[in-house]
């Protein structure tokens, strides 16, 4: 059988690991399809650049064309990033009748729906595993693991650069800034860290995740997004006090009333699995109405992480052309979106409040609660000598979410509240 001939469009980190693996593993390949994977041809912008690992100079090419319009060509694998002109390449593969391999979460959160119409219309495959958690097999879990089963929540560590900035923050006491600084010099948070410190790359990925494992066509849109900038070394000392990590989770809920998908810094309990995980790693936490919770734990983000996704879409890809079944996977049938509302999403919530050190402040506040009828688990009170105020940390039982913004709205009124410092979700 003749080789299966691949087109790249990039030649960055990702695309040098896809190489790396596709060409140091064709042996592996071959047993695993019964014919070799030649990638062919791949757009850069400059041929003449110094790059890491040997390509003959014939191979790479300035014009897309040279890849969109080669019949020889199988399977493009989409890792240049972007929505454009990326967008336009796809769909213009797609329509010459080119499978897709892409790791592009923001294409996929934003024209996912569209993308797929379109594949299905020609038959063709598009695989995304490495859209969402670099190395993590997650997507396929979702479409596969779990087709007999019924998802009830996704909880989800997506983010490497927020875990890495929060974990050392617990782990040495530091500041936000100074942790984010380190980041960047480490080279796992951008020069401007905004998509990531302020959940935006979580809320592509949970988009993604949330019309996989809800079969509901949940938009970007549609996803609250609550970023870390603003958690303090004290919120994570007084969550650990307490027994919490704090992580930011992207967190997708299923119930008779609907879904919800939110992206926050939430305190987590120790005991859960997904307080342990750190630094840069990642973790999807599912719980199934059958089979129960379920976690898969691994590295997030890198070249070959990301890459060993990417050349297992390949395999897939290949394998359903050597069976001639491209093409046959049912778009995806989404039931009727219904959103919850705040009088409908329900969690446990931590509040840590600067108010007047005088007695009778904490009967006030207490009353409040009672007011909107959210019920306290623990109640902490730690006067500070050198200030006339006082800190209350709160932890409730089970609030919903419209009745704690009317008890926080409620404080903003009251002179005795200096400031609501730090208002968390707390799971597990």
């Amino acid at each position: 059988m003749k080789p299966i001939k691949v087109g790249m469009l990039g030649l960055g980190t990702v695309g040098t690991g896809v190489v790396r693996i596709v060409e140091g593993h064709q042996e592996d390949l071959v047993r695993q399809i019964g014919t070799a994977v030649e990638i062919s041809r791949i757009l850069v912008n400059d041929v003449t650049k110094n790059r890491s690992i040997s390509i003959p100079q014939e191979r790479l090419t300035e014009k897309v064309e040279d890849i969109l319009h080669d019949p020889d060509i199988d399977v493009i694998v989409e890792v240049m990033g972007g929505l454009e002109p990326t967008k336009g390449y796809v769909m213009e593969a797609l329509a010459q009748g080119k499978h897709i391999v892409t790791a592009n979460k923001d294409l996929l959160a934003l024209y996912g729906t569209e993308i797929m119409a379109q594949a299905h219309e020609y038959k063709r495959d598009v695989m995304y595993e490495a859209s969402v958690a670099g190395g993590i097999p997650i997507i396929r879990t979702l479409t596969e693991g779990f087709s007999s089963d019924r998802i009830l929540k996704i909880m989800g560590i997506v983010n490497g650069t927020t875990n890495y900035i929060l974990s050392a923050m617990s782990r040495e006491g530091a500041a936000y800034a100074d942790v984010l600084k380190e980041a960047q010099g480490l080279g796992y948070a951008e020069a401007d860290p905004t998509s990531d410190v302020e959940g935006l790359d979580a809320a592509r990925k949970m988009t993604i995740l949330s019309r996989l494992g809800f079969h509901v066509n949940v938009e970007l849109s549609d996803v609250s997004v609550k970023g870390i900038s603003s958690v303090t070394r004290e919120d994570i000392a007084y969550g650990k006090t307490l027994g919490y990590e704090v992580k930011l989770l992207g967190i997708a809920e299923r119930t008779g009333d609907g879904v919800s998908v939110s992206v926050e810094p939430t305190m987590v309990r120790l005991n859960h699995p997904l307080a342990s995980v750190s630094g840069v790693f990642n973790a999807v936490y599912v719980f199934g109405e059958s089979v129960g919770e379920t976690m898969f734990y691994g590295p997030g983000a890198g070249e070959l992480p990301t890459a060993t996704s990417i050349v297992a879409d390949l395999v897939t890809v290949a394998k359903n052309l050597r069976l001639d079944v491209n093409g046959s996977q049912l778009p995806l049938r989404y039931q009727e979106k219904k959103l919850r509302s705040p009088e409908q999403i329900v969690s446990k919530y931590f509040l840590l409040l600067r108010v007047a050190d005088r007695a009778g402040v904490l009967a006030r506040i207490t009353q409040i609660f009672a007011d909107y009828k959210v019920s306290l688990e623990s109640v902490f009170q730690h006067p500070n000598a050198s200030t006339s105020h006082a800190e209350i940390i709160v932890i409730t039982h089970n609030a919903t979410k419209a009745g704690m913004q009317q008890v926080l709205e409620e404080f903003g009124k009251l002179d005795v509240v200096h400031e609501i410092r730090s208002v968390y979700r707390v799971e597990g």
